[in-house]
């Protein structure tokens, strides 16, 4: 195991180009369609099997993400976020309603995860637990929990078992990995412990977690923008945290949805991020970045030399987020903010910002990996699915 992390510094940032390889189409008009017509989803991820495959029930694949009800300030959704199941087939979407009973997590809300399918057939669905149960008001708080269901049939529909248990497996060290919690300035400046992303090393068969994470600043860099991705293993005795695979070294506070995609003989390691989390604000795209290794553990180096994989259009800087990238290169991510002509979307007042939210999937798009080179190619569908 390496002792030293890879560094995301502005050195990588100084080299970054948004030319056609890194830069994906504007989202045109009429937008995609929404999938649910009441609830804005975001954070889009397929429940895979153990070799990354996305898991067909009954001729349909399994996805999961979040969803809220689309009413006020979209920046709200994240107060009232819902684990979702969702059924593809081809370009159709069947909403299975929320994944698991109201008030069976230990957060407050749920947010973003992973999930993978179990050669007995059971679900593990890794996931966020954000707050706490029955706190008065929504707080920070972040820990990974693991809901083991069981797959059921109801009137023909492909369901998660609702009596699964919820168990917290893995939280912030405090001492590698900082505490997330409210303390660094409140929303959009709280400290990570979120997203888990399941992956199995083909080199020796175990289960890895990558979490979205905030470690202690290092000489000389900002304390605020050190994002990183921890890396945890599972063990018999639960999931042992590791040091980080990648530290943001004072540029950037938030690096979200990490996970690693195996492709040929080397670890491609992908995240996502917006503008306004770098140091300084806008000093970079709101986009899919990545680094690549010839082993899970490193080491890493900056994909097209800076790390971008993929930006939104300079013309509509929000279009998108949270990309994730299937083993077979696609890259599914949410139509995210239009932009107003003016002020920052999601800082408009309500009616404005919820004209301009999407809260629906974006269109597919592929990428082509070629060592450390990426190049984005034409887009799979110009709609929802893909």
């Amino acid at each position: 195991m390496n002792g030293e992390p890879a560094r995301w510094t502005r050195e990588h940032l100084a080299a970054l180009a948004g030319d056609a390889a890194t830069t994906a189409p504007v989202i045109g008009l009429p937008a995609p369609p929404r999938v649910l017509p009441d609830d804005d989803i975001w954070d889009l991820w397929p429940i895979q099997e153990e070799d990354g495959s996305t898991s067909v029930v009954r001729g349909s694949e399994l996805w999961m993400a979040l969803s809220a009800p689309a009413l006020g300030h979209p920046e709200e959704r994240h107060d009232r976020a819902r684990l979702r199941l969702l059924a593809k087939d081809g370009d159709n979407w069947t909403d299975l309603g929320h994944a698991f009973a109201d008030g069976v997590s230990p957060g407050s809300r749920e947010w973003s995860g992973s999930a993978v399918r179990r050669p007995d057939g059971t679900v593990s669905v890794f996931y966020t637990a954000a707050g706490r149960r029955g706190e008065a008001r929504p707080t920070f708080a972040q820990s990974v929990v693991e809901a083991r269901a069981r797959l059921v049939t109801d009137g023909g529909r492909i369901l998660l078992d609702q009596a699964a248990e919820h168990t917290e497996v893995l939280r912030s060290d405090g001492v590698t990995y900082l505490p997330a919690d409210e303390v660094e300035g409140g929303p959009g400046r709280i400290k990570a412990f979120r997203d888990p992303g399941w992956f199995r090393d083909p080199a020796d068969g175990r289960e890895y977690l990558l979490v979205a994470a905030s470690v202690a600043a290092s000489a000389g860099a900002d304390h605020a923008f050190m994002g990183a991705v921890a890396l945890a293993a599972a063990t018999p005795d639960g999931w042992s945290l590791r040091p980080p695979l990648l530290v943001a070294d004072g540029v950037n506070h938030e690096i979200e949805r990490p996970h690693i995609v195996a492709h040929g003989s080397s670890y491609y390691l992908f995240f996502c991020t917006h503008r306004h989390s770098f140091h300084p604000p806008g000093s970079a795209p709101t986009g899919l970045y990545g680094f690549v290794a010839p082993s899970l553990t490193g080491p890493y180096t900056p994909l097209n030399g800076s790390g971008l994989v993929l930006r939104n259009p300079a013309e509509e800087p929000d279009q998108a987020y949270a990309w994730v990238v299937l083993p077979d290169l696609e890259v599914v991510g949410f139509v995210n903010y239009r932009s107003t002509g003016g002020t920052d979307p999601w800082q408009a007042e309500a009616a404005e910002a919820r004209a301009a939210f999407g809260g629906t999937i974006a269109p597919v798009l592929e990428l082509t990996l070629h060592g450390s080179a990426t190049s984005l190619v034409v887009p799979v569908s110009t709609g929802a699915g893909r």
